[in-house]
């Protein structure tokens, strides 16, 4: 339980220095300074593997699946792959909830910044959720895997690439609800509109973000428990990889075109998950294969969407 308590102790401070010392005032984030952070992000999640290796090798951590620390190493960084490969998605929903909804630049990273608290709350219940099905019901992992077939099955057809959040069932409903101001003057959430208080495009863009998010978070959890069902890697790895999640947005939302092929290496990730979880009882497949397949696809998206012109 310490162990737990120190990571989202951590977790907290990485976010008060983010918003309270390094955002503390509004500005544009330039690719140069989202590359930088995006480096940082990175750096922190991979060196977290040598504490993941330090836990496990020292008997501080719960070990339910009696991992060795090489293994569990692994399984990280395995787990940490998939959740960022599996963002990718998310940073495409992001830029179209903010165009839609014409969020300036200088507001878009407080309105992530928020998405990502409610964003890790959700992850952790989930986890704890997920986590608690596999381990009371093993057939669960069936069902897991076979959700992960037809969301790479979806994916593949290219369903979803005409999202319209105007037209979402949450916008719908809080209009109906709560008066809304299409006006941004400021970073606030809610102001005074003909008297009355009014949630602006902010709010609604918070909230359709965390929505998506969650709907996400039902691709990508059961992804990482293909890989493993050891609560705090699953926890650590995904939320490590959701930190990191808004730099990465202004890295590479103006370069999504660029990668137009890092659909296909989602499939590849996600259908290969899949298959494992459903066989996860017949073959046992080394970790160390599962971390090829994940980086090869996403290494082939890159290169193809990079090498092969586009024709349109």
């Amino acid at each position: 339980m310490l162990v737990w308590i120190l990571f989202i102790a951590l977790v907290l401070v990485f976010l008060a220095l983010d918003l309270g010392v390094f955002h503390k005032h509004e500005h544009i984030v330039r690719s140069k300074e989202a590359s930088m952070w995006t480096a940082i992000w990175v750096t922190v999640a991979l060196g977290f593997s040598g504490v993941i290796y330090w836990l496990f090798s020292s008997g501080l951590v719960d070990n339910p699946n009696q991992l060795t620390p090489n293994n569990a190493v692994l399984k990280y960084i395995t787990g940490y792959l998939i959740e960022l490969s599996l963002s990718i998605d998310n940073i495409f929903v992001i830029a179209v909830i903010f165009s839609t909804y014409k969020i300036p630049p200088l507001y878009q990273h407080r309105v992530l910044f928020w998405g990502i608290i409610g964003a890790i709350v959700f992850r952790g219940l989930t986890i704890l959720f997920g986590v608690a099905l596999i381990n009371q019901f093993d057939w669960i992992i069936y069902v897991f895997g076979g959700f992960l077939l037809f969301t790479a099955f979806k994916m593949l057809k290219g369903e979803g690439d005409d999202f319209d959040p105007t037209k979402s069932f949450v916008f719908r409903q809080i209009k109906k609800i709560y008066p809304i101001t299409t006006k941004i003057k400021s970073s606030h959430f809610f102001v005074k509109h003909n008297g009355r208080q009014a949630a602006t495009p902010l709010f609604i863009a918070l909230i359709i973000i965390e929505i998506t998010d969650i709907l996400f978070a039902l691709d990508s959890i059961p992804a990482i428990l293909a890989i493993t069902s050891d609560p705090f890697i699953v926890f650590s790895s995904n939320i490590l990889a959701i930190l990191g999640l808004r730099s990465m947005y202004f890295l590479l939302s103006r370069m999504l075109q660029k990668f137009r092929f890092i659909n296909y290496s989602l499939v590849v990730i996600l259908a290969f998950v899949g298959l494992k979880m459903i066989f996860s009882h017949q073959v046992e497949l080394p970790e160390i294969l599962s971390l090829a397949v994940i980086s090869l696809s996403l290494i082939v998206g890159i290169i193809a969407s990079r090498l092969i012109p586009d024709h349109q």
